[in-house]
């Protein structure tokens, strides 16, 4: 598994990943039908790095990482990972995880937070954990899940 910066020639294989996750709406608080072009625009935007996880050729999975705020919150980082679907429970999330913690440390974030862990997201919220994200917020029923209804949304977030 080879982890790298996303080059112009991925956007198919990001797209991929990414567009099923929105359309389902059980992650992430984004339209479920935005656009494919919206969908790269906000993965890939200038404010963002983004990242590629790759074996054989295959983009298996995809992250960004950016600022959480700016001026006086720059310092802390946020971050957002999607894995495809065939390559669930491979150790994907885990190892992009990794990745990004070492990059933000490379590029001197003092910490990594996450501001919207949808509370159903289990496998995310026991990994993230196992990463040594503590849950340092709950926000009460802020996320509309299309079958679960309002449900809990965590904010996250590690030293580094």
């Amino acid at each position: 598994m080879r982890i790298r910066r996303a080059e112009a020639g991925d956007t198919a294989g990001i797209a991929a990943i990414i567009l099923p996750t929105i359309r389902e709406g059980t992650t992430y608080a984004l339209d479920a039908d935005m656009s494919e072009a919206a969908a790269l625009a906000y993965w890939m935007g200038p404010d963002k790095e983004t990242f590629v996880a790759e074996e054989d050729g295959v983009i298996l999975g995809t992250y960004f990482i950016r600022p959480n705020q700016a001026g006086g919150g720059k310092h802390v980082c946020n971050c957002g990972y999607m894995t495809n679907r065939a390559a669930t429970g491979r150790g994907i999330a885990r190892l992009m995880c990794a990745h990004s913690l070492e990059h933000a440390r490379s590029r001197g974030y003092r910490a990594m937070q996450f501001n919207f862990v949808v509370s159903t997201n289990e496998r995310a919220v026991k990994l993230w954990q196992a990463m040594g994200f503590t849950i340092v917020g709950r926000l009460p029923l802020a996320f509309h899940h299309p079958t679960a209804g309002d449900v809990d949304a965590f904010v996250m977030h590690q030293p580094l």
